[in-house]
């Protein structure tokens, strides 16, 4: 019996930024490149980064099967969903869980990790 092969992109030593496999494509997490903007600009860079590497899947947001959000202060969640509710397709909303938690890096106010089918 063979296997489908994993694709995986943009390989790196500790991480890939995406992975496909079976139909569904699965995203590292996304955060912003710019960390001194405001939470509204920098949802804005990571939810156009989630659309950049769902179009190298062959794939759009409205196939998302699920999204996790993290932001470092829970005041900046009416920014967040600004953004958001902007961004998502009405219609094909995926489920989500949005949770306050320290980042990695300082400065970062959001990170997305998403899951799509192709």
């Amino acid at each position: 019996m063979s296997q489908q092969p994993i694709q995986r992109f943009d390989v790196g030593a500790r991480l890939s930024e995406m992975s496909v496999y079976n139909g569904v494509a699965y995203l590292a997490g996304q955060v912003p490149a710019d960390a001194s903007l405001d939470m509204r600009d920098q949802t804005r860079q990571v939810l156009a980064a989630i659309d950049a590497l769902l179009a190298r899947a062959g794939t759009d947001k409205s196939r998302l099967l699920m999204v996790q959000i993290f932001i470092t202060d829970v005041a900046d969640f009416p920014a967040l969903n600004e953004v958001w509710d902007a961004w998502v397709v009405p219609g094909h909303t995926p489920p989500r869980a949005t949770v306050e938690a320290q980042l990695a890096r300082p400065g970062w106010k959001i990170e997305i990790v998403a899951t799509a089918a192709v």
